[in-house]
């Protein structure tokens, strides 16, 4: 078991390292205009967040217990496709939404 001061531990310098990583962005630089190459950087940082947090998600969903599911793979690329197609998020996820539930409700 763990000790209840170094639990507090971890949590106070984590707690210290996430304000250090933000206000060196927000609080050194926040008032400077950025460099255009860093603007034109940070538009591609949702692009690259969203896949990593689905990708587990369709790959180990823990609906199935970690099970790859076929269904959910199909639909993951047909909301690539609608993504890829409208160039919108909220069409792409209620894409999603529609399709899996359509998929279970047909499974059943």
């Amino acid at each position: 078991m763990i000790a209840t001061s170094d639990v507090w531990t971890v949590i106070a310098v984590l707690g210290l390292g996430t304000f250090l990583i933000r206000f060196s962005f927000l609080g050194i630089i926040g008032d400077r205009p950025l460099p255009t190459w860093v603007l034109r950087l940070l538009r591609f940082t949702p692009v690259a967040v969203l896949p990593g947090l689905v990708a587990p998600l369709v790959v180990w969903p823990t609906a199935t217990q970690g099970q790859f599911d076929p269904l959910r793979f199909v639909v993951a690329l047909i909301v690539l496709g609608v993504g890829i197609k409208t160039r919108k998020v909220v069409p792409a996820i209620l894409a999603g939404a529609v399709m899996l539930t359509a998929g279970i409700a047909l499974q059943l």
